[in-house]
């Protein structure tokens, strides 16, 4: 599973074991729903995440999954504007070793600096949600699309490093640059 791409088999294996331990804890200690705030994020299959906790749920007499459309844009922004109001901290990845590999080779190849775990800075903008709206152009719907067009090439290539590197080499020079005075917002002015 070590190269399956984003959204794969890997991330079903992840989501079942984590929501199982969720409701069992639910189940536990009187709860009667979970939910996920993985199915938020554009950068996960909202399906994929809510199949999970549906699964975890049935297992439970009562146990219900609470499901919402979370990845609208008007959700995306007012999720960002929680986040910020709260000054979140903002994890660059889902925690996944492999993700954290193929979201730097990604990253790398379109010009973004590579993601920074802890600490007061950030790979890409501030380390903790500030500005709604910045934040939500980070998890824009044409950055994700062109994240995870590119990340299934990559998953083909499967252990071959050297296509791996041929095929992030398609990317390097495609992405526009922040304008010197700052005319051009942002990190993801693709």
């Amino acid at each position: 599973m070590e190269y399956d791409p984003e959204r794969g088999h890997r991330c079903s294996e992840c989501f079942d074991m984590r929501m199982e331990r969720t409701a069992l804890h639910a189940h536990e200690h009187g709860f009667q729903a979970i939910a996920s705030t993985n199915s938020t994020s554009r950068w996960k299959d909202e399906k994929q995440v809510d199949a999970s906790g549906f699964q975890a749920a049935a297992r439970y007499s009562g146990m219900k999954y609470w499901q919402y459309e979370w990845q609208s844009d008007e959700m995306t922004l007012r999720k960002y504007q929680i986040s910020a109001n709260e000054r979140f901290y903002k994890q660059e990845y889902c925690g996944c070793s492999y993700s954290l590999r193929d979201s730097n080779e990604w990253r790398k190849a379109n010009g973004i600096p590579k993601i920074r775990i802890g600490g007061e800075v950030a790979g890409l903008g501030d380390r903790y949600f500030s500005d709604a709206m910045v934040d939500a152009a980070e998890e824009s719907q044409d950055v994700v699309d062109e994240f995870f067009s590119q990340a299934e090439q990559i998953a083909k290539a499967g252990k071959d490093i050297k296509e791996r590197k041929k095929i992030l080499k398609v990317y390097e020079h495609r992405r526009k640059n922040e304008a010197g005075d700052g005319t051009t917002a942002g990190l993801n002015n693709w």
